[in-house]
């Protein structure tokens, strides 16, 4: 069984602070890429390189208009994320309510 490419891994994409500000630029709207770099103290090229990690998880879609390229966020994965951390969580908030319980019960009284 072959594994994907790192960089299509989900969590590999979204681990870098730029990346997840990246996507957070692209919830506003389909945008250019000079247009999200602005926020950055970053060359193009590197911009670039980012979004292409984006692009390997299928987290951004692009597409040409003219000379330029257009780049919009796919959540899609994001929810495939969210629902496997919702598992996660339930799991913690059964074991915090089995906590709680055990403090009432055997708490000290003076």
């Amino acid at each position: 069984m072959s594994r994907p490419v790192a960089s299509a891994d989900v969590f590999v994409a979204i681990a870098d602070p730029t990346r997840r500000a990246l996507l957070d630029l692209l919830r506003i709207g389909e945008q250019p890429v000079k247009q999200l770099a602005e926020p950055f103290a970053m060359s193009l090229p590197a911009i670039s390189q980012h979004l292409q990690i984006l692009c390997e998880a299928d987290l951004v879609q692009v597409r040409k208009a003219g000379r330029q390229r257009l780049y919009r966020l796919n959540p899609e994965p994001l929810k495939q994320i969210s629902n496997w951390i919702a598992d996660y969580e339930q799991f913690w908030q059964e074991k915090l309510d089995a906590l709680g319980n055990y403090l009432e019960e055997n708490s000290c009284s003076d």
